[in-house]
């Protein structure tokens, strides 16, 4: 099978990313499955990279291999001036050492924000100190260097919180100075979810569209007219798609996510891999 090109990859990627002037704004790139860099005038943010071949190489003897579709986009060791870097929960595609360990040596000073249920995890699989990372659970917010961080809970499948209540599965909203970004991490739709979000005013919402199907043996999302839906609901100025074309086993086209956003009016945007949106700060 042939793998699907990175618009921009490697060099190309980082003369892009080091060019790009947010100004008011942000500038976000789609770095593969739930990936996403941005960078603005607060600083840079890379929303749960997975930047290895870390899950090809663990189950390609199994009956679930991870067979990849797209070519890495940037290897973690070249990322830059990084800030914050998130994971939403303890998969290996949102919390990958292949990844984090790499990334971490480059940017010693970069803050990962977990979520606080999943501390002792996180430390065993990146060897970290127990208290380094900055841990956060829903309803919480944390302030990096003028970046604000806020919790919401996730399911995947469902709400799951360890023995004190704190959720295991979580989405951040990003409050960038004017803006806000959403991204979900991994989630179905739960009720009350719509009306969290709502009081955020999103700006961009960053949503997966590879759904559920129980033949895959793996925790879901939402498809494609379920993020569409979702975007509509709290109102997102733009909404993003993500979570497929990593996977040959557990992908689905946008097809359906376009064609529902199309529907409803919402505005849509649908980035290949390495590809840049600029997200101009709202009047």
């Amino acid at each position: 099978m042939k793998l699907i090109q990175p618009v921009q990859q490697h060099e190309a990627l980082l003369a892009d990313i080091a060019d790009a002037q947010p100004g008011e704004g942000v500038c976000v790139w789609w770095l593969g499955q739930s990936g996403f860099l941005v960078k603005c005038e607060q600083g840079q943010v890379l929303f749960d990279p997975y930047l290895s071949d870390s899950l090809t190489k663990k189950y390609a003897e199994t009956d679930k291999p991870h067979t990849r579709m797209t070519e890495l986009a940037i290897r973690p060791g070249e990322l830059r001036g990084i800030d914050v870097v998130t994971s939403t929960h303890n998969h290996t595609d949102h919390l990958d050492a292949e990844t984090l360990q790499p990334l971490i040596s480059t940017n010693p000073d970069i803050a990962l924000v977990i979520p606080e249920a999943n501390r002792e995890f996180v430390a065993k699989r990146l060897d970290c100190p127990l208290d380094w990372p900055v841990g956060i659970s829903d309803g919480e917010s944390v302030t990096l260097n003028k970046i604000i961080v806020n919790a919401i809970p996730a399911a995947h499948n469902e709400i799951d919180r360890d023995d004190q209540g704190r959720c295991k599965y979580l989405g951040y909203v990003l409050q960038l100075g004017n803006t806000s970004i959403y991204h979900s991490g991994d989630t179905l739709l739960y009720s009350g979810m719509a009306e969290q979000l709502g009081k955020f005013d999103i700006d961009l919402a960053i949503l997966p569209i590879n759904g559920i199907r129980s033949e895959r043996c793996v925790s879901g999302n939402l498809f494609g007219d379920e993020a569409a839906q979702l975007a509509h609901q709290i109102s997102a100025r733009l909404v993003v798609p993500c979570h497929y074309d990593m996977f040959t086993f557990n992908t689905e086209p946008p097809t359906l996510f376009v064609k529902s956003c199309q529907r409803l009016g919402q505005s849509h945007r649908v980035l290949r891999c390495g590809e840049r949106l600029d997200l101009t700060e709202k009047a």
